[in-house]
Order: structure tokens, then sequence, then C-alpha cells
């Protein structure tokens, strides 16, 4: 398992943002689509992440979130992995830096993300193929 490729599990029907966006369009994607991590975009090249651990540690009053911009409180930083990296490594680095997710990208441009669970549904539909949910 942990030699296949990161392509097979990773995420590619992603929800992103752009920096010029506000923190409550952030706020309403991570609460109504039960995600925790929201790539920020220009085109298809990544310039960001902000995750709900972002919003938790802002000093922002939530009545500001209309006019505060996701390029002022993104992480511009990035680890990322590529579709052709193994799940080992996306593994090493979720475990070494306390990550849950990484963005997947191609040649620069964002393809996909891969979380945690990402990684624990493929292990389990592996041990248990008639799924019980």
């Amino acid at each position: 398992m942990m030699n296949e490729v990161v392509s097979t599990i990773m995420t590619t029907d992603l929800i992103t943002v752009g920096p010029e966006d506000n923190l409550q369009n952030v706020k309403n994607i991570l609460i109504n689509h039960r995600i925790h991590h929201v790539p920020v975009v220009e085109g298809r090249k990544l310039v960001g992440l902000i995750t709900t651990y972002d919003l938790f540690k802002l000093s922002v009053d939530h009545k500001d979130y209309e006019k505060t911009k996701v390029a002022n409180v993104m992480t511009k930083k990035v680890a990322f992995i590529e579709p052709t990296d193994k799940i080992g490594t996306a593994l090493e680095v979720f475990m070494e830096h306390l990550f849950h997710a990484l963005p997947v990208l191609d040649k620069g441009e964002l393809v996909g993300m891969v979380t945690t669970f990402d990684v624990l549904k493929y292990e389990f539909n592996k041990e248990y193929p008639h799924k019980i949910f």
C-alpha cells in the first residue's frame, strides 16, 4: 500500500478560493462541505492554503470575516507532493509535521489533495472490501 502512488487516493474534485475572497466565504465552505482545508489558487496555481486551524488561531472577530481577505491570513509556504509520489511519502510528511492534508501539484498546477482521511479510507476499503456503510 505504501508504494502505491498518491494519485490513486487523492481527491480531485476540489473546492478552492482565491486570495481576494473573504473569510466568511471560507468559513461557509468549511462548514457546508465538512472539510478542513481549502486550497487558495490563482488560475490553477496554488498560492496558499487556509484551514479550520487558521480560522481558530486568528485574532479576527467573526463580524470582521466579510472584510478580511484570504490573502492576509492564508499559509503561503505550503508543503506539497506530486501525483507520482508514493502514499508512504505523504504519510511521512503527515507524521513528521503533524499535517492532515497535502496539496498535490503536477508541473506547478493543483490537481488534487490527499488527506489522512483518504489514507484511512483507502486502507479500510482494502481490508474490508464489502463496505458496511
